[in-house]
Protein backbone atom coordinates (compact mmCIF):
# COMPACT_ATOMS: atom_id res chain seq x y z
CA UNK A 1 0.00 0.00 0.00
CA UNK A 2 1.17 3.52 -0.73
CA UNK A 3 1.81 5.94 1.91
CA UNK A 4 3.27 8.98 -0.33
CA UNK A 5 0.92 12.00 -0.72
CA UNK A 6 0.50 10.94 -4.58
CA UNK A 7 -1.50 7.84 -2.99
CA UNK A 8 -4.28 10.42 -2.70
CA UNK A 9 -4.33 11.05 -5.86
CA UNK A 10 -5.05 7.21 -7.46
CA UNK A 11 -8.61 6.35 -8.29
CA UNK A 12 -10.43 5.03 -4.84
CA UNK A 13 -11.55 1.07 -5.89
CA UNK A 14 -15.19 1.95 -5.34
CA UNK A 15 -17.52 5.15 -4.42
CA UNK A 16 -16.81 6.72 -1.24
CA UNK A 17 -20.32 7.27 0.82
CA UNK A 18 -20.58 10.67 0.82
CA UNK A 19 -23.14 12.23 3.02
CA UNK A 20 -25.04 15.06 0.97
CA UNK A 21 -26.33 18.26 2.63
CA UNK A 22 -29.80 18.32 4.02
CA UNK A 23 -31.93 21.13 4.68
CA UNK A 24 -31.94 21.54 8.34
CA UNK A 25 -33.49 24.37 10.59
CA UNK A 26 -30.29 26.13 10.37
CA UNK A 27 -29.78 26.33 6.45
CA UNK A 28 -33.88 26.98 5.77
CA UNK A 29 -32.96 30.17 8.10
CA UNK A 30 -30.00 31.24 6.67
CA UNK A 31 -31.99 31.01 3.63
CA UNK A 32 -35.29 32.94 4.52
CA UNK A 33 -32.65 35.92 5.85
CA UNK A 34 -31.01 36.04 2.95
CA UNK A 35 -34.05 36.22 0.72
CA UNK A 36 -35.31 38.91 3.27
CA UNK A 37 -31.90 40.79 2.35
CA UNK A 38 -32.24 39.96 -1.10
CA UNK A 39 -35.70 42.04 -1.52
CA UNK A 40 -34.76 44.79 0.92
CA UNK A 41 -31.91 45.55 -1.06
CA UNK A 42 -34.16 45.45 -5.00
CA UNK A 43 -36.99 47.18 -2.92
CA UNK A 44 -34.12 50.40 -1.65
CA UNK A 45 -33.14 50.51 -5.11
CA UNK A 46 -36.98 50.93 -6.20
CA UNK A 47 -38.30 53.58 -4.47
CA UNK A 48 -34.61 55.44 -4.94
CA UNK A 49 -33.49 55.71 -1.17
CA UNK A 50 -30.81 56.39 0.57
CA UNK A 51 -29.02 53.16 -1.07
CA UNK A 52 -29.34 54.98 -4.14
CA UNK A 53 -27.40 58.00 -3.06
CA UNK A 54 -24.77 55.80 -1.80
CA UNK A 55 -24.16 54.20 -4.90
CA UNK A 56 -23.21 57.53 -6.93
CA UNK A 57 -20.87 58.87 -3.38
CA UNK A 58 -18.88 55.86 -4.29
CA UNK A 59 -19.10 56.48 -8.22
CA UNK A 60 -18.36 60.48 -8.17
CA UNK A 61 -15.80 59.11 -5.35
CA UNK A 62 -13.49 57.24 -8.83
CA UNK A 63 -11.82 54.74 -6.36
CA UNK A 64 -9.74 53.78 -9.69
CA UNK A 65 -8.28 57.67 -9.94
CA UNK A 66 -7.73 57.69 -5.95
CA UNK A 67 -5.57 54.13 -6.06
CA UNK A 68 -4.28 53.94 -9.93
CA UNK A 69 -1.63 51.54 -8.63
CA UNK A 70 -3.95 48.89 -8.05
CA UNK A 71 -5.65 49.14 -11.70
CA UNK A 72 -3.52 46.48 -13.24
CA UNK A 73 -3.37 43.78 -10.63
CA UNK A 74 -7.22 44.17 -10.58
CA UNK A 75 -7.86 44.01 -13.93
CA UNK A 76 -6.56 40.45 -13.58
CA UNK A 77 -8.19 39.78 -10.51
CA UNK A 78 -11.93 40.75 -11.65
CA UNK A 79 -10.98 37.24 -13.97
CA UNK A 80 -12.02 34.97 -11.00
CA UNK A 81 -15.39 36.36 -11.17
CA UNK A 82 -16.16 35.84 -14.89
CA UNK A 83 -18.24 33.05 -15.62
CA UNK A 84 -15.93 31.29 -18.60
CA UNK A 85 -12.67 31.03 -16.95
CA UNK A 86 -13.93 29.89 -13.94
CA UNK A 87 -16.41 27.39 -14.75
CA UNK A 88 -13.64 25.62 -16.87
CA UNK A 89 -11.21 25.92 -13.56
CA UNK A 90 -13.95 24.22 -11.30
CA UNK A 91 -15.33 22.03 -14.10
CA UNK A 92 -11.60 20.07 -14.45
CA UNK A 93 -10.94 20.05 -10.77
CA UNK A 94 -14.49 18.15 -10.37
CA UNK A 95 -14.37 16.20 -13.58
CA UNK A 96 -11.51 14.31 -11.69
CA UNK A 97 -13.01 14.04 -8.33
CA UNK A 98 -16.13 11.89 -10.40
CA UNK A 99 -13.48 9.97 -12.42
CA UNK A 100 -11.72 9.37 -8.99
CA UNK A 101 -14.76 9.04 -6.77
CA UNK A 102 -16.71 6.76 -9.15
CA UNK A 103 -19.39 9.12 -9.42
CA UNK A 104 -21.21 12.12 -11.55
CA UNK A 105 -22.77 14.28 -8.91
CA UNK A 106 -19.59 16.80 -8.19
CA UNK A 107 -20.02 17.51 -12.31
CA UNK A 108 -24.39 17.29 -11.88
CA UNK A 109 -24.07 19.70 -9.02
CA UNK A 110 -22.07 22.39 -10.64
CA UNK A 111 -24.38 22.03 -13.84
CA UNK A 112 -27.14 22.77 -11.58
CA UNK A 113 -25.82 25.58 -9.68
CA UNK A 114 -24.95 27.17 -12.96
CA UNK A 115 -28.19 26.80 -14.71
CA UNK A 116 -30.20 28.31 -11.05
CA UNK A 117 -27.36 30.71 -11.16
CA UNK A 118 -28.16 32.31 -15.12
CA UNK A 119 -32.04 31.98 -14.76
CA UNK A 120 -32.84 33.79 -11.48
CA UNK A 121 -30.14 36.51 -12.10
CA UNK A 122 -30.84 36.70 -16.06
CA UNK A 123 -34.44 36.98 -15.15
CA UNK A 124 -33.75 39.90 -12.66
CA UNK A 125 -31.15 41.58 -14.95
CA UNK A 126 -33.70 42.02 -17.82
CA UNK A 127 -36.17 42.93 -15.77
CA UNK A 128 -35.17 45.61 -13.90
CA UNK A 129 -33.06 47.24 -16.83
CA UNK A 130 -30.39 49.20 -14.58
CA UNK A 131 -27.96 50.78 -16.20
CA UNK A 132 -23.89 50.90 -14.81
CA UNK A 133 -22.08 54.16 -13.51
CA UNK A 134 -20.49 55.08 -17.02
CA UNK A 135 -23.54 54.94 -18.82
CA UNK A 136 -25.47 56.86 -16.34
CA UNK A 137 -27.73 59.88 -17.39
CA UNK A 138 -28.82 61.87 -13.98
CA UNK A 139 -27.21 62.58 -10.77
CA UNK A 140 -29.05 60.54 -8.13
CA UNK A 141 -31.60 58.76 -10.73
CA UNK A 142 -31.76 54.33 -9.75
CA UNK A 143 -31.31 54.08 -13.98
CA UNK A 144 -33.75 51.66 -13.43
CA UNK A 145 -35.53 49.85 -16.82
CA UNK A 146 -33.26 52.03 -19.21
CA UNK A 147 -31.83 48.41 -20.75
CA UNK A 148 -29.66 48.15 -18.94
CA UNK A 149 -28.12 44.83 -17.46
CA UNK A 150 -25.84 44.96 -14.55
CA UNK A 151 -28.43 44.65 -11.43
CA UNK A 152 -27.19 42.34 -9.25
CA UNK A 153 -23.42 42.02 -10.45
CA UNK A 154 -23.03 38.74 -12.75
CA UNK A 155 -19.49 38.70 -11.62
CA UNK A 156 -20.10 38.76 -8.05
CA UNK A 157 -22.80 36.22 -7.67
CA UNK A 158 -20.83 33.75 -10.23
CA UNK A 159 -17.81 34.18 -7.97
CA UNK A 160 -20.09 33.04 -4.95
CA UNK A 161 -21.49 29.99 -6.87
CA UNK A 162 -18.30 28.48 -8.80
CA UNK A 163 -15.53 29.04 -5.80
CA UNK A 164 -18.82 28.60 -3.12
CA UNK A 165 -19.65 24.83 -4.29
CA UNK A 166 -16.47 23.49 -4.21
CA UNK A 167 -17.13 23.73 -0.13
CA UNK A 168 -20.60 22.74 -1.02
CA UNK A 169 -19.06 19.58 -2.16
CA UNK A 170 -16.46 19.29 0.28
CA UNK A 171 -16.08 15.59 2.05
CA UNK A 172 -14.62 16.99 5.33
CA UNK A 173 -15.66 19.02 7.89
CA UNK A 174 -12.42 20.83 7.84
CA UNK A 175 -12.02 20.80 4.41
CA UNK A 176 -15.72 22.41 4.35
CA UNK A 177 -13.97 25.51 6.66
CA UNK A 178 -11.30 26.02 4.85
CA UNK A 179 -13.13 26.20 1.11
CA UNK A 180 -16.13 28.20 2.53
CA UNK A 181 -13.24 30.69 4.11
CA UNK A 182 -11.52 31.01 0.68
CA UNK A 183 -14.32 31.02 -1.40
CA UNK A 184 -16.07 34.02 0.73
CA UNK A 185 -12.66 35.86 0.44
CA UNK A 186 -12.59 35.48 -3.75
CA UNK A 187 -16.44 36.64 -3.63
CA UNK A 188 -15.87 40.01 -1.61
CA UNK A 189 -13.22 40.71 -3.46
CA UNK A 190 -14.82 40.49 -6.61
CA UNK A 191 -17.18 42.33 -5.91
CA UNK A 192 -15.02 45.36 -4.66
CA UNK A 193 -13.14 45.14 -7.37
CA UNK A 194 -16.14 45.56 -9.89
CA UNK A 195 -16.91 48.82 -7.60
CA UNK A 196 -13.35 49.77 -7.74
CA UNK A 197 -12.78 49.91 -11.97
CA UNK A 198 -16.53 51.14 -11.97
CA UNK A 199 -18.67 48.60 -13.45
CA UNK A 200 -21.45 47.88 -10.70
CA UNK A 201 -22.92 50.10 -8.43
CA UNK A 202 -22.21 48.93 -4.54
CA UNK A 203 -26.00 48.17 -4.81
CA UNK A 204 -25.21 45.65 -7.88
CA UNK A 205 -22.68 44.05 -5.50
CA UNK A 206 -24.79 43.77 -2.54
CA UNK A 207 -27.72 42.00 -4.52
CA UNK A 208 -24.92 39.60 -6.33
CA UNK A 209 -23.66 38.96 -3.05
CA UNK A 210 -26.98 37.74 -1.96
CA UNK A 211 -28.03 36.18 -5.08
CA UNK A 212 -25.36 33.59 -4.78
CA UNK A 213 -25.30 32.50 -1.55
CA UNK A 214 -29.10 32.07 -1.76
CA UNK A 215 -28.09 28.80 -5.07
CA UNK A 216 -25.49 27.76 -2.78
CA UNK A 217 -28.38 27.63 0.46
CA UNK A 218 -31.15 26.10 -2.24
CA UNK A 219 -28.64 23.58 -3.55
CA UNK A 220 -29.73 20.20 -0.98
CA UNK A 221 -33.45 20.99 -2.58
CA UNK A 222 -32.36 19.86 -5.66
CA UNK A 223 -30.31 16.69 -4.66
CA UNK A 224 -33.23 14.28 -5.71
CA UNK A 225 -33.03 15.86 -8.81
CA UNK A 226 -28.88 14.97 -9.29
CA UNK A 227 -29.54 11.90 -7.99
CA UNK A 228 -32.32 10.98 -10.57
CA UNK A 229 -30.30 12.42 -13.59
CA UNK A 230 -26.69 10.72 -12.46
CA UNK A 231 -28.82 7.18 -12.47
CA UNK A 232 -30.34 8.03 -15.71
CA UNK A 233 -26.98 8.80 -17.25
CA UNK A 234 -25.61 5.40 -15.86
CA UNK A 235 -27.70 3.33 -17.42
CA UNK A 236 -27.99 4.94 -20.56
CA UNK A 237 -24.02 4.98 -20.48
CA UNK A 238 -23.81 0.77 -19.44
CA UNK A 239 -27.18 0.48 -22.63
CA UNK A 240 -24.25 2.20 -25.13
CA UNK A 241 -21.28 -0.19 -23.88
CA UNK A 242 -23.07 -3.06 -24.16
CA UNK A 243 -24.54 -2.48 -27.85
CA UNK A 244 -20.87 -1.94 -28.52
CA UNK A 245 -20.00 -5.06 -26.86
CA UNK A 246 -22.57 -6.81 -29.28
CA UNK A 247 -20.96 -5.20 -32.09
CA UNK A 248 -17.65 -5.93 -32.26
CA UNK A 249 -18.35 -9.49 -31.04
CA UNK A 250 -17.44 -11.81 -34.25
CA UNK A 251 -20.02 -13.44 -36.23
CA UNK A 252 -19.39 -17.06 -37.08
CA UNK A 253 -19.00 -17.66 -40.46
CA UNK A 254 -21.66 -20.11 -41.76
CA UNK A 255 -20.13 -23.55 -42.38
CA UNK A 256 -19.67 -24.88 -46.36
CA UNK A 257 -20.28 -28.92 -47.21
CA UNK A 258 -17.20 -29.96 -48.65
CA UNK A 259 -17.32 -31.90 -52.00
CA UNK A 260 -17.56 -35.21 -52.53
CA UNK A 261 -14.57 -36.19 -54.48
CA UNK A 262 -15.30 -39.01 -57.02
CA UNK A 263 -12.85 -41.38 -58.17
CA UNK A 264 -11.51 -40.90 -61.95
CA UNK A 265 -12.57 -43.28 -64.32
CA UNK A 266 -10.20 -46.21 -64.97
CA UNK A 267 -9.08 -46.86 -68.42
CA UNK A 268 -10.39 -45.21 -71.84
CA UNK A 269 -13.50 -47.31 -72.03
CA UNK A 270 -15.52 -45.98 -69.17
CA UNK A 271 -16.26 -42.29 -68.92
CA UNK A 272 -18.20 -40.17 -66.40
CA UNK A 273 -21.42 -41.23 -67.76
CA UNK A 274 -20.83 -44.76 -67.63
CA UNK A 275 -19.36 -44.52 -64.10
CA UNK A 276 -22.71 -42.30 -62.60
CA UNK A 277 -25.11 -44.96 -64.70
CA UNK A 278 -23.51 -47.94 -62.92
CA UNK A 279 -23.73 -46.72 -59.61
CA UNK A 280 -27.47 -45.33 -60.44
CA UNK A 281 -28.06 -49.13 -60.92
CA UNK A 282 -26.43 -50.69 -58.09
CA UNK A 283 -28.16 -48.12 -55.86
CA UNK A 284 -31.53 -49.51 -57.46
CA UNK A 285 -33.64 -51.79 -55.18
CA UNK A 286 -33.90 -54.99 -56.94
CA UNK A 287 -31.53 -54.77 -59.15
CA UNK A 288 -29.94 -58.29 -60.18
CA UNK A 289 -26.83 -59.91 -58.83
CA UNK A 290 -26.71 -56.32 -56.27
CA UNK A 291 -25.87 -58.07 -52.10
CA UNK A 292 -28.19 -55.93 -50.11
CA UNK A 293 -30.02 -54.07 -53.02
CA UNK A 294 -33.07 -53.71 -50.23
CA UNK A 295 -30.51 -52.21 -47.31
CA UNK A 296 -31.92 -48.19 -47.33
CA UNK A 297 -27.97 -46.64 -47.11
CA UNK A 298 -27.04 -48.96 -50.14
CA UNK A 299 -28.18 -45.99 -52.27
CA UNK A 300 -25.99 -43.60 -50.35
CA UNK A 301 -22.94 -45.28 -50.67
CA UNK A 302 -23.09 -46.13 -53.96
CA UNK A 303 -23.23 -42.65 -54.66
CA UNK A 304 -20.06 -42.01 -52.31
CA UNK A 305 -18.52 -44.64 -53.49
CA UNK A 306 -19.47 -45.48 -57.50
CA UNK A 307 -18.41 -48.90 -58.87
CA UNK A 308 -15.24 -49.21 -60.81
CA UNK A 309 -15.10 -49.96 -64.61
CA UNK A 310 -15.40 -53.35 -65.33
CA UNK A 311 -12.25 -54.65 -67.02
CA UNK A 312 -12.47 -57.27 -69.73
CA UNK A 313 -11.94 -60.88 -68.74
CA UNK A 314 -8.51 -62.28 -69.13
CA UNK A 315 -8.51 -66.05 -71.22
CA UNK A 316 -6.87 -68.42 -69.11
CA UNK A 317 -2.97 -69.63 -69.89
CA UNK A 318 -3.62 -72.82 -71.05
CA UNK A 319 -5.84 -71.69 -73.60
CA UNK A 320 -4.08 -68.56 -75.26
CA UNK A 321 -0.93 -70.05 -74.74
CA UNK A 322 2.28 -68.67 -72.95
CA UNK A 323 3.50 -65.63 -73.93
CA UNK A 324 6.97 -66.30 -73.38
CA UNK A 325 9.31 -66.76 -76.73
CA UNK A 326 10.49 -70.50 -77.23
CA UNK A 327 14.45 -71.00 -77.25
CA UNK A 328 15.62 -73.04 -79.23
CA UNK A 329 18.70 -74.30 -77.21
CA UNK A 330 15.78 -75.44 -74.21
CA UNK A 331 13.98 -78.58 -74.88
CA UNK A 332 10.75 -78.95 -74.20
CA UNK A 333 9.54 -80.50 -70.69
CA UNK A 334 7.25 -83.88 -70.68
CA UNK A 335 6.12 -84.91 -68.04
CA UNK A 336 8.07 -88.63 -68.39
CA UNK A 337 11.46 -87.18 -67.50
CA UNK A 338 13.60 -87.73 -64.27
CA UNK A 339 11.79 -86.61 -61.53
CA UNK A 340 13.40 -84.76 -58.80
CA UNK A 341 14.56 -86.04 -55.35
CA UNK A 342 12.40 -85.87 -52.17
CA UNK A 343 14.47 -84.19 -49.57
CA UNK A 344 15.90 -86.09 -47.24
CA UNK A 345 15.45 -89.50 -48.85
CA UNK A 346 18.36 -91.41 -51.21
CA UNK A 347 20.41 -89.86 -54.18
CA UNK A 348 19.53 -92.29 -56.88
CA UNK A 349 23.39 -93.16 -58.92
Amino acid sequence: MRTDIFARLDREPEPPKIETPRMSRHRIALFGGTLAFYLAIVVAVLVSSWLVALDWKVMLFRPYQQWPELHAFLDYYVVLGQRGPTAVMVAAWLGWRSWRQHTLRPLLTLGASLLLLNLSVGAVKLGLGRLGPHYATQIGSAELFAGGDIFPSGHTANAVVTWGILAYLATTPRARRYLSALSAFVSLGVGLTTVYIGTHWLSDVLLGWAAGLLILLALPWFEPLITRAEVLILSVREQWRNRRRRLRKPVPSPVTPEPVLLPQALGGGATAEGVQGAANRAAAPGAPGTAGAGHPGAAARARAHPAHPVRPERTSPASAGSRRPPHADRSPRSSAGPSRPVAGGPVAP
